[in-house]
Parts: C-alpha cells; sequence; structure tokens
C-alpha cells in the first residue's frame, strides 16, 4: 500500500511538473505586415529568447503566413498571443469571447494601407468595379470609410474576398485589377504597370491600429517579455546597425531595403515605449473603437443575435467602458508600455 502511494504521489509529481512546464512555455503567432516584421528579427537576433529568459519562460513565435488565419488560430486557443488590428481584435477573438488584451500598440497605419486600380485614379473610378480584398478586415474598414467620403457605398462596387498571400498576384495579372491590402502586397501591387493608389490609410489617421494582443489570463511575465523584447528591437532599428535589422526585415517580407524603408515611412511607428503608452492612455483609442464597434455590428461582425454595438465589453486605460460591462473581452492598457518606459 506504501509502495502504491508513493507510486501515485511519484506519478502526480511528475504531472505537475509538466504541468508547471507548459504553463512556462507559451505560443506568439505574427504574420507578414511593415509594422510587425520586427517580431522576426527579434526572434531571429536572440532578442526574444533574452526576454523570456529574463522572465524565466519559453516563447516560441510561429509566421503565420495568412493573417485572418493567425487569428482565427489565437481564438481558438492555438497561441497565447497575436499581432493584430483593433478591429481585428474586437470582430475576431473578443467577439469570439476569449478575453484579450492588447499590450503593446506597436504603431497605426500611415498610408500602409491602401486601396490601388488600374484603368482610373480617384476612389469614385472604383464605380462598377470588381474589387479584391481581405472581406470584413481592415482593408473592408477603409474601403468603407474611402467611400463614405467620396459619397459612395459598396452597392456601387462588387468585393470578392481574397486572402492577403494572393491579393498582389491576382491584381498584377488583371488589366482592370483594383484591390484593397496591406504592405507589403500593397507595395507589390501599387508597383504594377498602370497601377495608381486612390486612397490610404493616412487619410484617417490613428484609426487601424497595429497591436500585440495577449490573453488576458497570460502572466506579466509574458507580456513584460514580449514588451521589452518589442523595443529593443525598435532601438536596434533607430541604432547605429540599423540597416542590418531592417535588411533582414526587408529580405523577410520580400521587399529591397530601399522599399522596406519606403514602408516604414507610411508606418507611424510608436520607436520609444512612452509614445506607445502615451498613445494607449489617450482618449483617441477610445474615440476610434467607437467607430470600429458602429462598423463592425453594421457589416454583421457580431453575429446575427447582436442586438446594438455594445454586445462586447471594451475596457481602456483609464477604467472607462464601451459597451456590456458584464461581457468585457478587449482591453487597451499603457501598463506594460509605460514600466518599459521606467515610468
Amino acid at each position: 500500500m506504501k509502495q502504491s502511494t508513493r507510486i501515485l504521489t511519484l506519478i502526480a509529481a511528475l504531472c505537475w511538473g509538466i504541468t508547471a512546464q507548459a504553463a512556462d512555455s507559451f505560443r506568439v503567432a505574427w504574420s507578414h505586415y511593415t509594422g510587425w516584421e520586427p517580431w522576426g528579427y527579434a526572434d531571429s537576433a536572440g532578442i526574444l529568447k533574452k526576454w523570456a529568459d529574463k522572465y524565466g519562460i519559453q516563447i516560441e513565435l510561429t509566421l503565420v503566413n495568412d493573417y485572418i488565419e493567425s487569428i482565427n488560430l489565437y481564438t481558438a486557443g492555438k497561441f497565447d498571443a497575436c499581432a493584430m488590428t483593433n478591429m481585428d481584435a474586437l470582430t475576431i477573438p473578443a467577439v469570439g469571447g476569449v478575453d484579450s488584451t492588447a499590450v503593446i500598440v506597436g504603431d497605426y497605419s500611415n498610408g500602409n494601407d491602401g486601396i490601388v486600380m488600374k484603368n482610373g485614379t480617384q476612389v469614385t473610378d472604383l464605380k462598377g468595379r470588381t474589387v479584391n480584398l481581405v472581406e470584413l478586415s481592415v482593408s473592408h474598414y477603409l474601403l468603407a470609410r474611402a467611400l463614405d467620403q467620396n459619397g459612395m457605398s459598396e452597392r456601387d462596387l462588387k468585393l470578392v474576398n481574397t486572402s492577403d498571400a494572393d491579393i498582389a498576384a491576382l491584381f498584377t495579372s488583371d488589366p482592370n485589377g483594383a484591390a484593397v491590402t496591406w504592405n507589403p502586397p500593397l507595395m507589390q501591387a501599387r508597383n504594377a504597370k498602370g497601377a495608381s493608389l486612390v486612397f490610404d490609410s493616412s487619410k484617417i489617421p490613428g484609426e487601424i491600429l497595429d497591436l500585440m494582443v495577449v490573453k488576458t489570463s497570460a502572466p506579466d511575465s509574458l507580456k513584460k517579455a514580449l514588451t521589452g523584447a518589442w523595443f529593443e528591437t525598435l532601438a536596434v532599428m533607430t541604432g547605429k546597425n540599423a540597416d542590418a535589422a531592417l535588411e533582414f526585415m526587408a529580405k523577410a517580407s520580400g521587399a529591397t531595403l530601399a522599399e522596406f524603408k519606403a514602408q516604414l515611412r507610411t508606418t507611424a511607428m510608436y520607436y520609444q515605449p512612452k509614445e506607445g503608452a502615451d498613445f494607449a492612455a489617450s482618449p483617441q483609442v477610445r474615440e476610434t473603437m467607437e467607430q470600429v464597434r458602429k462598423f463592425s455590428f453594421d457589416k454583421g461582425l457580431f453575429g446575427n443575435a447582436a442586438s446594438s454595438p455594445d454586445l462586447v465589453g471594451i475596457e481602456f486605460d483609464d477604467g472607462s467602458l464601451l459597451g456590456d460591462k458584464g461581457n468585457v473581452k478587449l482591453r487597451f492598457t499603457a501598463k506594460y508600455m509605460a514600466a518599459a518606459a521606467g515610468l
């Protein structure tokens, strides 16, 4: 009996050890986008491991080539954190019941998302055209804002849901192409013969936010490690060895160094943690999310059962809320960026 008890105790201890080890290992997803390429460099250069080691955890960074699929996998529980935009954080994991926190506001798109077309030079030329985009993503939001500013609606054109991995090639091969996408495929499309950029995110500054979203239940060790690694990487990008880091990112994204630097110019990066913290704590985040949640509700992204944009609660850095306070599933915080800034 004592031997049996001893064996059971040993098994329990081993199982506890395995569970504890698993709990200290975390999976993070990202996909190609100018503002997220630093994650690939942080992993390759050992910066991510350095910060994971500092907090006694393991971080496995995985590149998922299909952006929306990366968020779906996060929502399904395959990842503990994922790079995504503010709108997608609301309409996929939050609506799906996953409580998430935006621990890093890395940048806002300031021209990195755009509408490009052939045989046309302005938004009104899209009338009657077929437009490729990742439907119900930030590209869809950008298109809706562009149409609204030009007195048009989606009824004036035909939308075709297209993977971001395929958009540039489809646009280039179509003599009458029209697409909405983000960099790097946006730059590839813009370089196609006869292409014109007719609208971009610089017309709606601060509305398309690029985030690192982490499960709210994840420990501070993961949130702090990711934030520390991120801002160390951004420091490299602006330091004396910047070109080597930028060359790595450019190659990984399929761009030349010159092209990648051009993409960075249309990305309002928060290179200093205080800049990111200040923005995350600003009233503009709430104002933006008010617009985003209304658009998302109007497009049916909250599901057929939703009777108003209040279905999902959104919490901001000052503790204020939009939506259902009993169903808060998306949170914005300046806490970790402020800590990285020594504030």
